[in-house]
């Protein structure tokens, strides 16, 4: 039998554990009873010696008074409410810097990602002592047509602006070491987006195959997903900065040899400049750029004020846990 052991922080002794499992929570009421009975039943196989870590990220529904009532019948169960909807990736990361496992499972509890999973990651990971990371990658991606094509677009621009290269189609579901999670949660970010630092944390991670289901809607609009893309861009790529760079440098080119002709047209053959067509286009188009440019800066410019002021990444209402779990 696995034995729990403790992990001395400069702050405090925390008790580790074998095993947490960590999910958030957004309008998941009818998910959870199914969700915990399936997700303990896995972790059970593996050990007794484990927890259920429910993230509460401003959910309107039962939701919370649900996980709350799974906390008074289970003891795995711990429940951390946070004070409003921060969002979904920094609910992760609150989620993981409580949670005290040797080992960590990540996954949404909206049943899309089977709960299964743990078990299968857990052989892989077994199988494979030098990896800290098994995650799943969608065989084919789910959805209607919007979702598959926006996803196609949505890894095109990365893989083009990233250094990092993302896989296509990674899901949440993963299963950590401690390690790997303590130098995760060490990223002082405020607007953070998790994927990225899934790959910019490093070590060796091993992608798994997986079938997402499709529970038919999403929180996640067009609205949300252009947000995720906008910080993933400023996150973790300064390449539209330079883009912008290399954009003025050619029209100044352009415009240097452009000029140049105009002056040698009417030095040898008298025909002074004309086309005030042309010129308005130009002026248009000269006129456009440099607004869209100024944005892409501001953008830039937005995530730095957020960033220096170092306002915290959620705020925690409260963390209901069970008292005396070894008595």
């Amino acid at each position: 039998m696995w034995r729990r052991s403790r992990r001395r922080t400069r702050q405090s002794v925390v008790v580790v554990i074998e095993l947490s499992v960590v999910t958030t929570m957004f309008r998941s009421a009818p998910y959870l009873l199914e969700f915990h009975r399936r997700v303990s039943g896995e972790a059970a196989k593996l050990t007794d010696d484990y927890e259920i870590l429910f993230v509460n990220d401003g959910s309107p529904d039962e939701s919370l008074a649900i996980a709350l009532t799974l906390r008074e019948t289970d003891s795995h169960v711990k429940v951390v409410d946070l004070s409003r909807n921060f969002g979904h990736h920094k609910a992760m990361m609150t989620g993981l810097r409580h949670a005290a496992g040797k080992r960590i499972f990540l996954i949404d509890c909206d049943l899309e990602e089977e709960p299964e999973l743990l078990g299968r990651f857990d052989a892989v990971l077994a199988a494979n002592p030098q990896a800290d990371v098994v995650y799943g990658v969608q065989s084919a991606r789910k959805g209607a047509w919007f979702e598959r094509i926006s996803g196609k677009l949505h890894y095109a621009i990365l893989h083009a602006l990233w250094d990092l290269q993302l896989p296509e189609n990674v899901v949440v579901a993963r299963l950590m070491t401690r390690r790997y999670v303590d130098n995760l949660i060490a990223h002082p970010e405020s607007e953070l987006v998790i994927s990225g630092l899934w790959l910019s944390t490093g070590f060796s991670q091993l992608p798994v195959p997986i079938v997402k289901h499709d529970k038919g809607s999403s929180t996640y609009d067009l609205r949300r997903k252009s947000a995720l893309m906008i910080r993933s861009i400023t996150a973790f790529s300064d390449k539209p900065l330079v883009y912008i760079a290399y954009f003025g440098f050619a029209i100044s080119a352009l415009s240097v040899i452009y000029t140049v002709y105009l002056i040698s047209r009417f030095l040898f053959f008298g025909r002074a400049p004309e086309g005030y067509t042309s010129l308005i286009v130009s002026v248009w188009l000269l006129g456009g750029m440099i607004i869209f440019s100024v944005g892409i800066v501001a953008i830039y410019l937005s995530v730095m004020f957020v960033e220096i002021k170092r306002r915290p990444l959620t705020v925690v209402r409260e963390v209901y846990e069970r008292e005396n779990r070894d008595g």
